[in-house]
């Protein structure tokens, strides 16, 4: 699944750190999530979206 995470996180002058503490997970799960080694959850999925107020599928896009 490709995704634009580390460029929001990059607008907002956020470290992988400062994003995983908003979202209340591991800065590995961060990066994991950025390089595309590891899908989110719908529910951390929903909680990325809402904190750069954008819909799912503005930040996430299938590569199918």
């Amino acid at each position: 699944m490709n995704n634009r995470l580390r460029v929001l996180r990059a607008e907002k002058g956020w470290s992988q750190a400062d994003l995983a503490d908003r979202l209340e997970v591991s800065r590995q799960s961060v990066n994991a999530i950025e390089t595309g080694k590891y899908d989110p959850s719908l529910p951390l999925a929903f909680r990325i979206a809402r904190l750069f107020s954008q819909r799912i599928e503005e930040i996430f896009e299938d590569d199918a």
